[in-house]
């Protein structure tokens, strides 16, 4: 990271404290088709050109709208390193999720299912990743006050949350079966990836493949955050089907799978929001 960050992070902050006070426990990175779970959750809207610092995405789904409540804050729209932001832009947000009071970071993303046995349209709740995006948020000078140089990764998806989610899973989805647990590869694109790369990840133990998610996951973790991590299957990885990938494939089944998202974030948010 550059040694102005922790100042971005402040001046982010303080165009949001502008507006509200609120210290809300819950943050949400929405991923793309999902942007319209903001509107569920009560709270102040804040265009991302209302804060200072802040890109704004250039992604089809990816709105780049902040709502925040007394209980949750969601960011619609994330920076992507494939749209040639640097990693600090696109770990901006999840610090000034911390820095508004976030203790618990839900991130939310659209991917190609690696796992033969996962369909499109299933939701898959992530265990581990696996970084291909050949380099780390945390490279450069290190704050100490912020985080430790060497953060630990022994479980970046706090497993308790997991077992909450799962139970509320079972409880909210329309079809169960749908849900699904494992491990996401983050590679840079944007070009999806080819048969071979997809034949690699999944040797090496993943299930899903996206373009984001584990910069967010990395410096949530070395910030002290606990984390729920949620993909949705919107197409089956290349070389797995006859057949070329495109975003609005993407796009299109988010919003099929949105109800069904919708329903179990909602519970998700209700669970936590009692303890």
């Amino acid at each position: 990271m550059r040694n102005d960050f922790s100042d971005r992070v402040e001046k982010a902050v303080k165009s949001i404290r502008k507006v509200t006070d609120a210290k809300p426990k819950i943050g949400l990175i929405l991923g793309s088709g999902l942007a319209e779970i903001s509107e569920k959750l009560d709270g102040i809207e804040i265009p991302y050109s209302q804060i200072e610092g802040f890109p704004e995405p250039s992604v089809a789904g990816h709105k780049g709208l902040l709502k925040i409540g007394e209980n949750t804050v969601t960011l619609a729209g994330r920076f992507h390193f494939y749209e040639g932001w640097t990693m600090d832009e696109v770990v901006l947000p999840t610090a000034l999720l911390h820095g508004l009071g976030v203790e618990i970071l839900i991130v939310t993303n659209a991917a190609g299912a690696v796992n033969k046995s996962f369909s499109p349209g299933n939701i898959v709740l992530l265990n581990d990743h696996i970084n291909l995006m050949g380099t780390n948020p945390l490279i450069g000078p290190n704050n100490d006050k912020m985080g430790a140089r060497f953060p630990d990764m022994s479980n970046p998806y706090t497993p308790e949350l997991r077992t909450i989610v799962k139970k509320i899973a079972a409880k909210t989805l329309s079809n169960p079966s749908d849900f699904k647990e494992g491990v996401y590869a983050a590679f840079t694109g944007p070009s999806y990836e080819s048969p071979a790369e997809i034949k690699m990840a999944r040797i090496i133990g993943a299930d899903l493949a996206g373009m984001s998610t584990v910069p967010e996951v990395i410096v949530a973790n070395w910030l002290g955050m606990k984390v729920i991590g949620l993909s949705c299957a919107t197409n089956m990885a290349a070389g797995i089907l006859d057949q070329p990938l495109n975003h609005e494939e993407v796009v299109e089944t988010g919003k099929k799978v949105q109800n069904d998202m919708v329903e179990l974030i909602m519970g998700i948010v209700q669970e936590l929001n009692s303890k």
